[in-house]
């Protein structure tokens, strides 16, 4: 929203709100940084930033009479101090579904293909021609089946792809009875793909480890472009050392941005994002416009 501003200022003055952009801001702000400046703001569009207690208690002290996290995710928001605090809350769900499922297939396909690597060698002047695998016959394990999932779903079943479902949340499982549906890890071993696409909560928090690992098949290939925290990142380095994992595709880290001293940084075959996936024209502005119409109620303007 912030690279696409100029398009959403005027809504913004149209409704006598001036809008503020933190300076030198590129990911998040401090907590420190945070309760120093919500006081002063009666709306807040959240993007990662820590949405602690003490932060919301010190907006809470202040202006802010509501917040509206930009996206789906909520794992960076105290959810029970919006409760106890009694703060106006929303995200914007339902708005990036294809765009992350068509990156997520993206990178299916360049796992697959090796597309990343011959594009290194041919710059470097070398005719690579690695040999890679077909995709139709082949098993995906799925994990989440929300708006998200159910298009990265879509997307590869038109691929001739097999589906594995994992979400203990689905519902309407009758709808879709071209995919199979197990509990985690049921049935884990017969994925050649494992593409994360659920949300990160307490529960499922590095549910990519050594043991889950140690269930899939030798060479399999990991995409996430949900959360870096339900991957253990030392568990998954250690699996590609020893080539248990043939490849991944990481639009997401534990940290972000990806630590220089990272030992993923190691590896040749892996791909890497900047925890991009939304981000689209058109995706931005219209989750860009449901964050401030949100906003805008919370605050008490038509």
């Amino acid at each position: 929203m912030i690279g696409q501003l100029h398009r959403f200022k005027p809504s913004f003055e149209a409704k006598g709100v001036e809008v503020i952009v933190p300076k030198n801001f590129v990911q998040q702000l401090s907590e420190e940084e945070l309760v120093q400046v919500l006081p002063d703001f009666d709306g807040w569009i959240i993007g990662d930033d820590p949405v602690t207690r003490r932060v919301l208690e010190a907006g809470k002290k202040g202006k802010l009479k509501g917040t509206v996290r930009w996206g789906i995710g909520v794992d960076n928001v105290d959810l029970q101090a919006v409760k106890d605090l009694n703060i106006p809350f929303s995200n914007t769900p339902y708005m990036f579904g294809s765009e992350v499922a068509d990156l997520a297939v993206a990178y299916v396909i360049a796992l697959a293909r090796h597309t990343h690597l011959i594009d290194k060698e041919v710059k470097a002047g070398v005719w690579a021609k690695p040999a890679g695998i077909s995709l139709a016959g082949k098993t995906v394990a799925l994990i989440g089946f929300g708006d998200i999932g159910k298009n990265v779903a879509k997307r590869l079943w038109a691929m001739d792809m097999a589906l594995n479902i994992y979400d203990p949340y689905a519902k309407d499982r009758e709808r879709y009875d071209n995919y199979n549906f197990f509990n985690f890890p049921e049935k884990l071993e017969e994925a050649d793909f494992v593409v994360l696409a659920c949300a990160l909560t307490p529960e499922n928090k590095h549910l990519i480890n050594a043991n889950s690992l140690a269930k899939m098949k030798d060479e399999v290939r990991i995409v996430n472009v949900s959360r870096g925290g339900l991957i253990d990142e030392n568990a998954l380095i250690e699996a590609l050392k020893s080539k248990k994992v043939h490849s991944v595709a990481l639009d997401v880290f534990e940290v972000e941005p990806l630590p220089m001293d990272s030992p993923l940084r190691q590896f040749d075959n892996t791909i890497f994002g900047s925890h991009n996936g939304s981000n689209t024209i058109d995706a931005v502005i219209r989750a860009s416009r449901k964050a401030m119409s949100l906003v805008f109620e919370f605050m008490g303007i038509e």
